[in-house]
């Protein structure tokens, strides 16, 4: 175990000498490395954010009905007859609301904005309508419902009012499987980036490793400090793509807080947390220790 621990000590003040032979190059990898990166951290810094925002909006469906104007009240409240009808032949346990055109004056009225353009209208344009509310494991039932619902007599518009929240939540899917195809680009850019770099170092210390050869050391003895540069270069470049994200959240929230108040929200960019960070980090780790795996392999089996 001794032997062991001294090996790998071995290995890494290797790694840093060679380090502090070329810092130059080693930081310019490590720069180019953080850059491909960084978007994919970035994909997920969004996507990390967007999703608790999609999570709490309800996805539940809701079908609005509205009448034909010239409807009279009592042909408007008679039509729940045949919507309950259509409701208990397809199976569906929704609940259904009639909202009358009054109620939804008086609460459009209470919006300052729209106050005073409805009080230029000298009358009250809004339809009778009913709001029928369904369960999510109904969700799929909802467009032939929509179909037999706008056939019925009376009845002007059938608006399905969550369809927006479905499209959001769908476009975050769209988003997540766009990050997952970029990161795996990036990840083959990245093992790539470390592979060449890896190979330029093997190369310049050729003859140092012909003379480690000669005097009995094994191929595990000379793989270990550049297997340790290679990790070192993708821990360091994952550190500077989290950082870089980091900085550059604080002038976007400055921006989004401007946008955010249009709409009475205090919606704001954060970080990612410890534990993806530290997940992150992992793999750039592993990135670079891969990339170094196959480079020193190949250029010193060309060596023999």
């Amino acid at each position: 175990m001794t032997i062991w621990f001294r090996q790998h000590l071995f290995a890494i003040k290797s790694a840093l000498s060679h380090l502090r032979a070329s810092p130059g190059n080693f930081l310019f990898n490590v720069l180019v490395v953080a850059i491909a990166l960084a978007l994919p951290i970035a994909g997920l810094t969004l996507i990390e954010n967007i999703r608790p925002v999609s999570s709490q909006l309800s996805i539940e469906p809701e079908i609005s009905i509205f009448m034909h104007p010239a409807t009279a009240r009592a042909d408007a409240t008679a039509l729940s007859i045949p919507i309950k009808k259509i409701l208990k032949e397809a199976g569906i346990p929704a609940k259904l609301n009639f909202v009358t055109k009054d109620k939804a004056l008086a609460a459009m009225e209470q919006t300052s904005s729209l106050a005073e353009v409805l009080a230029t209208l000298g009358g009250n344009p809004l339809p009778d309508a009913y709001v029928l509310s369904m369960s999510n494991s109904d969700a799929h039932k909802v467009e032939a419902l929509v179909t037999q619902l706008r056939s019925l007599d009376y009845v002007d518009v059938v608006q399905v009012d969550s369809a927006w929240v479905k499209r959001l939540s769908a476009l975050v899917q769209v988003l997540q499987m766009s990050l997952l195809f970029l990161a795996g680009t990036l990840s083959v850019v990245v093992v790539v980036v470390i592979f060449n770099a890896t190979r330029l170092q093997v190369i310049s210390h050729q003859a140092e490793i012909s003379i480690a050869r000669l005097l009995g050391a094994t191929n595990s003895f000379i793989h270990k400090p550049y297997y340790y540069t290679g990790a070192l270069l993708g821990f360091l470049a994952g550190c500077s793509a989290l950082a870089l994200i980091a900085l550059s959240l604080h002038p976007l929230n400055q921006s989004i807080a401007e946008f955010a108040k249009l709409y009475a929200s205090e919606f704001h960019l954060t970080p990612l947390g410890v534990l993806p960070s530290m997940a992150l980090l992992a793999l750039s780790m592993s990135l670079g220790l891969c990339g170094a795996f196959f480079s020193v392999r190949r250029q010193l089996s060309r060596i023999n």
